[in-house]
């Protein structure tokens, strides 16, 4: 086997919505491509505590459900403790804590190993500014 290699790129995404999910599955297949990697992983991870990035179906009706239930786990609006440090997105630190903020994927033969239905997601609980996420693929 040869040297473990390594290629990092950075994204910046500035969502039109408070809270919005993005299918990034395309862009991190192409980061993987660019990287010249054909056996290993890569890591998809956001670099803010209110954004989380999660691998499920892409389907709207799903997309709905997750939402749902976001919402009732980590309401947005009740009185959270962080609201006293003159913070308002409370919900939206438990919504990463309840997503997590980062995923692992194969890659097999240069692509992303992913089941039939699976895509990547970033999913922004605090938008409309600037949020950076970072692609790093790892191994030979």
């Amino acid at each position: 086997m040869g040297a473990m290699k390594f290629h990092t790129e950075y994204r910046t995404f500035h969502t039109q919505k408070h809270r919005e999910y993005l299918n990034i599955t395309r862009e991190v297949e192409e980061v993987v491509a660019k990287s010249g990697i054909a056996e290993g992983m890569v890591l998809v991870s956001a670099l803010h505590i209110t954004a989380g990035v999660y691998i499920n179906d892409a389907e709207s009706g799903l997309l709905q459900d997750i939402e749902d239930w976001l919402e009732r786990l980590a309401p947005s609006g009740p009185d959270y403790h962080h609201h006293r440090s003159g913070e308002t997105n409370g919900d939206a630190h438990l919504k990463n804590l309840l997503i997590g903020h980062q995923v692992l994927v194969p890659v097999t033969e240069g692509r992303l190993d992913l089941g039939p239905w699976q895509q990547v997601y970033y999913a922004e609980f605090d938008g409309q500014r600037p949020k950076r996420l970072i692609i790093k693929v790892m191994g030979g």
